[in-house]
């Protein structure tokens, strides 16, 4: 059973920075791909950024394009997201995702374990 820790949030001033990190507790294979969602108050779930283990291809959301950076660190089996020039609406919990045979990236339905989420607070 795949167990996906995340970390790093917090409350920042707009234009700031963060780093979200997403750590499993078993091996990740190299076939998985992992990904960022998050939920804002009031919103459904959409999809940030995912990377492809094995490759390292990775995918954003046009609204974080040029923003927001993921990468993986194979040795840790940890995944980050470098958040920068924070908008107050990339305010929302945000959830590390993976799955073994993820297809579509940005579609949460290809994810098979979920983290609990770390809320990311951008004040204007």
């Amino acid at each position: 059973q795949v167990q996906l820790v995340e970390s790093g949030g917090g409350l920042v001033q707009a234009g700031g920075s963060l780093r979200l990190s997403c750590a499993s507790s078993v091996w990740i294979f190299s076939s998985y791909a992992m990904g960022w969602f998050r939920r804002a108050p009031g919103k459904e779930r959409e999809f940030v950024a995912a990377i492809r283990w094995n490759s390292g291809t990775t995918y954003y959301a046009d609204s974080v394009k040029d923003r927001f950076t993921i990468s993986r660190d194979n040795a840790k089996n940890t995944v980050y997201l470098q958040m920068s020039s924070l908008k107050p609406e990339d305010t929302a919990v945000y959830y590390c995702a993976a799955g073994p045979l993820v297809v579509a990236p940005t579609a949460p339905r290809d994810y098979n374990y979920w983290g609990q989420g770390t809320q990311v607070t951008v004040s204007s």
